[in-house]
């Protein structure tokens, strides 16, 4: 047969009256007119310059090259059919695999919950989630979305960028601490040993205060210092209240309390549709952080 290239509706028409072995009833499947079944198949043997199918008053039989060209398309026209039919845009409730880049503490903390409820909802969506500090390329690297954290306000010009709150910071140390070293009377109270949030102390302009002993930019770990009593340090209320209510952590100072201008920011390409499954995260997302510890924007 010469190469050509084929309409895939002439070969869809071709495999339904190969399969009824009949124009009428391939006709009936297809919702369309005996007629437009006749000339498709006409024109698709004037495509290949074989005789498909044999024409009798009652039936329709399938030639040598009818045989051939029928084994040879039918698996993989259902395949591609079925392939089309399985479309997770195409369904009506979200479905797939929807891969998510996430920050530590967000991952550790908050994400799980989320997942879990979600998962509830749309049972058809899997999840493949990768927890870490680093910026990956969304686009690149094949992820439908990321979760980051940022001091400053977040833009990004090839992606679309969601705001999702930004934690209330407060003051915290071990119950050990607070009887050896009393109460705090301020941020700059010089009594006390102070754990640093790096990205706070930027965005408070403290550069020329005196370096604390502890600085960190991971918020897990200042809460680890915390607990193992080195000194006072912020947390997100959400990160510390777990252990407040166990015992392993304490408020101090409860007029120290901070805020900076950024927040976590929920990224996604924007090029094109954006999926079902995407779509229906985000907004299931900022739906459940309205009602999180992590003040919604």
């Amino acid at each position: 047969m010469p190469a050509t290239a084929v309409d895939l509706d002439l070969l869809s028409t071709f495999l339904a009256v190969a399969d009824e072995a009949s124009f009428s009833r391939a006709a009936r499947r297809l919702g369309i007119t005996k007629g437009t079944v006749s000339r498709a198949i006409a024109r698709l043997e004037a495509q290949l310059g074989a005789e498909l199918v044999h024409r009798t008053t009652h039936k329709v039989a399938l030639s040598t090259a009818g045989t051939a060209l029928y084994e040879r398309i039918a698996p993989h026209l259902v395949a591609l059919d079925q392939a089309v039919r399985k479309l997770p845009e195409r369904a009506e409730q979200p479905s797939g695999e929807l891969r998510i880049t996430v920050p530590y503490d967000f991952g550790v903390l908050i994400l799980p919950g989320v997942i879990a409820q979600f998962s509830l909802r749309y049972p058809e969506v899997r999840f493949d989630v990768q927890v870490t500090n680093q910026r990956v390329d969304l686009v690149a690297e094949g992820f439908d979305l990321a979760i980051r954290a940022s001091p400053a306000k977040m833009a990004d010009s090839s992606l679309s960028v969601r705001r999702l709150g930004s934690p209330e910071l407060r003051y915290y140390a071990s119950p050990a601490y607070v009887p050896r070293r009393g109460e705090p009377s301020g941020a700059e109270d010089p009594d006390h040993e102070w754990v640093a949030f790096a990205p706070l102390e930027r965005h408070a302009g403290r550069a020329k205060r005196a370096r604390p002993r502890f600085h960190s930019d991971d918020l897990l770990f200042i809460r680890e210092l915390l607990r193992d009593g080195v000194g006072v340090g912020p947390l997100p209320v959400y990160m510390a209240e777990p252990y407040v209510r166990a015992g392993t952590l304490v408020a101090v100072a409860p007029s120290l309390r901070s805020r900076g201008p950024g927040g976590y920011y929920l990224l996604y390409p924007s090029s094109g549709q954006v999926a079902r499954k995407v779509t229906a995260f985000r907004d299931f997302l900022v739906e459940t952080l309205r009602v999180r510890p992590v003040d919604p924007a």
